[in-house]
């Protein structure tokens, strides 16, 4: 051990605020880094000698944490604003109702956008870019709540597929279309890119941009939606134009897909994808980092063995942080999180995860 892990409440260490994406916010201690948190992030995501491990909790910050930044209209809204029942309507019309047994948002039954993917062109509208207002949304961020110290993380919203699913009420459907109407599927596909690569546009304007997330869940648990075929044919280049758009401004990109997707990981790391934000319990993630952990990184969120339904004391807590470093970290590419609702338990596993992955990186 060649790092002190400090003690609780040890007054030489600077402690900050930081707000949880789910309401409320925790006091957690900031290591005395020997380089920015943000610049240690851009290490990481291009597997380039990052120092330590990144930790969400305290070297990444995103505008969502406070509130939407497109509002009730982006199919994006808050959770703990919401309530079961409580219904709203997105940028496209899609009407959807929060359920809290499912914890988001569905499409409200019987209310499809579209009843046929070939009518899109006449039948639905696409939100005017240059008529939102957004600017005084940021400028509160930045004034109130932008930690300069901080990586910079904005959320999207949902991809292609997602869009596709929205506004023609199901997987059912959405599947359908991809089968029996691939040419207007792939002409729609293209036509939302350039409307999210003008959003893109927009939010660089307003904010200091370090990572761009999107979520496109591309199968359920057992397997994945769509064929390799419908991949290559439909889904690989609009999706791709959005992620080159957001490399091309000097971002990094960050794909959450959930479902057994792991047939579709060449095609993300060609793509240009930096991150994949995966579902552990569909997909043999340690395996992804062995095969591909030298062209693609790894978000993992939680950590190997440990469930939220069977609590760990706060050593099993700590092992359990240093063995999932030791299948994640190699050669960077590797992101996590530090979830304790205790405060001296949240403190040992923010360092825990700091210290252990700088001697990790060293030893490397």
């Amino acid at each position: 051990m060649k790092y002190e892990r400090p003690k609780y409440q040890d007054p030489s260490i600077k402690v900050k605020k930081t707000q949880s994406t789910f309401g409320g916010g925790s006091d957690v201690p900031v290591p005395d880094y020997p380089i920015s948190a943000i610049e240690n992030f851009r290490r990481a995501a291009k597997r380039d000698n990052p120092i330590w491990v990144p930790n969400s909790m305290t070297d990444l910050q995103s505008f969502f944490t406070r509130g939407p930044l497109f509002g009730e209209q982006s199919g994006v809204v808050h959770v703990r604003d919401l309530k079961n029942g409580d219904r709203y309507i997105d940028w496209f019309g899609g009407d959807w109702t929060w359920v809290s047994e499912a914890g988001g948002p569905m499409l409200t039954p019987g209310t499809s956008r579209l009843d046929d993917i070939t009518k899109w062109e006449t039948e639905l509208k696409f939100p005017d870019i240059s008529s939102l207002d957004w600017k005084s949304q940021a400028e509160d961020f930045m004034e109130n709540r932008y930690d300069p110290d901080k990586a910079m993380c904005v959320n999207i919203g949902p991809g292609c597929t997602e869009r596709l699913v929205a506004i023609l009420d199901g997987y059912g459907e959405a599947m359908s279309a991809l089968a029996i109407e691939p040419e207007a599927v792939l002409a729609f596909f293209h036509a939302y890119a350039d409307f999210f690569i003008s959003a893109i546009d927009r939010i660089y304007e307003l904010f200091p941009v370090d990572m761009v997330t999107m979520h496109d869940d591309w199968g359920t648990e057992r397997e994945a939606f769509f064929s390799e075929k419908m991949m290559e044919e439909l889904v690989f280049e609009p999706t791709k134009k959005i992620v080159q758009h957001v490399k091309s401004k000097g971002g990094i990109f960050e794909l959450h897909s959930c479902g057994n997707v792991t047939r579709f990981v060449p095609y993300m790391i060609d793509m240009g994808i930096d991150f994949m934000q995966l579902q552990r319990r569909a997909v043999d993630v340690p395996k992804l980092k062995e095969l591909y952990g030298d062209k693609i990184g790894v978000n993992a969120g939680g950590l190997e063995g440990v469930s939220m339904a069977a609590p760990l004391t706060n050593e099993q807590y700590l092992e359990a942080l240093r063995k999932t470093v030791d299948i994640y970290a190699k050669g960077g590419g590797y992101i996590t999180s530090t979830m304790r609702r205790e405060p001296e338990e949240l403190w040992d596993a923010i360092f825990e995860l700091y210290c252990y992955s700088r001697e990790y990186y060293e030893n490397e």
